[in-house]
């Protein structure tokens, strides 16, 4: 792991525009920790697998669990996504859950997500399965 030589340089803001340094972490299939509002007010965060197309960030969750209820009050979100090569290397994306659609009976986006990851189980939660739709407003990258 590279030594810490400071706090993180600001590379870019853009709005809906992915750095061109930074389009790898989006392209690859890393860990997103996305962050929710709580009804309280308070954060709420997740590790989370996800896949860009080049406009929308997708990613799936079940209507059972508290983040659901979450960006359905509040559809604001925020994620960010570190360069497991160099932790100091990150991409921080803003965007609204601007849709969230039902998954099909066998799940089909998530076990698209699992393909991606190197995974493969049972889905015993595939009845209850969305897909969510981020759109980006802004993207900050960071390099350490």
């Amino acid at each position: 792991m590279p030594a810490y030589d400071g706090p993180c340089k600001a590379w870019g803001v853009t709005n809906t525009e992915v750095p061109a340094s930074h389009v790898d972490l989006l392209d690859k299939p890393m860990f997103a920790h996305l962050a929710t509002v709580r009804p309280d007010g308070s954060p709420q965060t997740q590790v989370m697998w996800f896949v860009w197309d080049g406009e929308r960030i997708r990613m799936t969750h079940t209507k059972t669990r508290q983040k659901y209820r979450n960006f359905q009050r509040e559809p604001r979100v925020a994620l960010s996504i570190a360069d497991p090569a160099n932790p100091y290397r990150f991409l921080e994306v803003r965007g609204t859950v601007e849709k969230i659609d039902d998954d099909d009976a066998e799940a089909s986006f998530y076990q698209s997500l699992q393909q991606r990851y190197g995974r493969s189980y049972p889905i015993p939660d595939a009845a209850v399965r969305v897909i969510l739709s981020i759109r980006p407003d802004r993207f900050i990258a960071h390099d350490g």
